[in-house]
C-alpha cells in the first residue's frame, strides 16, 4: 500500500513543483512585496506607501468607482439578458438551436484586440456605422471616445455583448436539469407562460443565476482588455480606467511593483466579498 502511495506522489511530483513555482510562490513574494516601497533603492519595508496609499490615492479610488459602476450596470444587466436568451435558445420551437447558441457564444472566442478593433470602427464618431444609425433617426451624433458618460458606456455595451452568450449556455445547463413534468402539471393547472417563468423556472434557476454572477464578479473586478484596447488605456483621461487598469499601469508602467501587489490583493479581496454577499443575499432569499 505504501509503496502505491509512494508511486503516486511520485507521478504527482511534477506538477506539485510546477504549481508552487509558478503559482503559490508568485503568490506569496506578491504579498511580501505590497509591503515594501520598491521605488527606491533597496527596497524596504514601508507599507504607508502601498496599504495607506490605497484609502488616499485619488487615481485608485477612481479606478475603483469606475469598477463599481460598470459592476453595478453591466453585470444585473447582462444576467438578465442571458437568462431571457437561455430560455428561447432552449425553446422547442426553435430550429438549428445548435447553430443559433454556437453564434451567441462565439464572441467569447474571437481575439480580443480583434473585437475591440471592430469596437472601435463601429462606434468612431466621425464615421462608424452607430453614429450614422442614430443620425438616420435624427438624433446627434455621439462623442464615443471622447465623452467620459459615453465611453463608460460604450464599455459596458462591449462587455455584455463578449460574455452575455457565454452565461446564457451555463443557464442553459440549468433550464435541462428541470423536470419536464413541473411544466406539464403547471400547464394542467392552466398556469400562463409568464406565470410558470417567474414562479417555476426562475427559482429553479437561482443557484445557476448565483453561479454565473460570481463569475461576472470576479471577472468585472478584473476588467483590463476593453478600457485599455477600446477607450485607448482607460480614456478619455481616466474615465474610463478599471481597478486591473490601474494594476496594470502601477506595475508595468511606473514600475512601482509594491503598490501594484497591495492592489492586486484589494482588488482579490473586494470579488470574494461581493461574491460572498451575493450568496448570503441568494440564500437568505429562499
Amino acid at each position: 500500500m505504501r509503496m502505491r502511495t509512494r508511486a503516486a506522489y511520485g507521478f504527482l511530483a511534477p506538477y506539485l513543483l510546477i504549481f508552487a513555482t509558478f503559482w503559490v510562490w508568485p503568490i506569496i513574494y506578491s504579498f511580501y512585496l505590497s509591503f515594501l516601497a520598491t521605488r527606491i533603492q533597496p527596497w524596504s519595508f514601508n507599507p504607508t506607501v502601498t496599504w495607506g496609499r490605497l484609502v488616499v490615492d485619488p487615481a485608485f479610488l477612481n479606478a475603483l468607482k469606475n469598477t463599481l459602476i460598470i459592476l453595478v450596470i453591466q453585470v444585473p444587466v447582462m444576467i438578465a439578458l442571458a437568462t431571457v436568451l437561455a430560455v428561447l435558445l432552449n425553446s422547442q420551437l426553435l430550429k438549428a438551436r445548435g447553430i443559433m447558441r454556437f453564434a451567441f457564444f462565439a464572441p467569447v472566442v474571437v481575439g480580443e484586440a480583434a473585437y475591440a478593433a471592430v469596437f472601435r470602427l463601429m462606434f468612431n464618431a466621425d464615421f462608424g456605422v452607430i453614429n450614422k444609425l442614430i443620425g438616420s433617426i435624427g438624433l446627434s451624433p455621439v462623442a464615443w471616445l471622447g465623452d467620459p458618460t459615453a465611453a463608460m458606456a460604450l464599455i459596458i455595451i462591449a462587455v455584455t455583448w463578449r460574455w452575455v452568450g457565454y452565461n446564457a449556455i451555463i443557464i442553459i445547463s440549468g433550464l435541462q436539469a428541470i423536470p419536464q413534468d413541473v411544466y406539464e402539471a403547471a400547464t394542467l393547472d392552466r398556469v400562463s407562460k409568464p406565470r410558470q417563468f417567474f414562479f417555476i423556472t426562475l427559482p429553479l434557476l437561482k443557484p445557476i443565476i448565483l453561479f454565473c454572477v460570481v463569475l461576472s464578479v470576479i471577472g468585472t473586478m478584473q476588467l483590463f482588455a476593453e478600457p485599455f484596447l477600446i477607450t485607448n488605456r482607460g480614456g478619455p483621461g481616466q474615465a474610463t480606467e478599471t481597478l486591473g487598469l490601474f494594476l496594470y499601469r502601477q506595475g508595468f508602467t511606473v514600475l512601482n511593483f509594491g503598490y501594484a501587489s497591495a492592489v492586486a490583493y484589494t482588488i482579490a479581496a473586494l470579488a470574494v466579498l461581493i461574491s460572498l454577499a451575493n450568496l448570503w443575499l441568494g440564500r437568505s432569499a429562499r
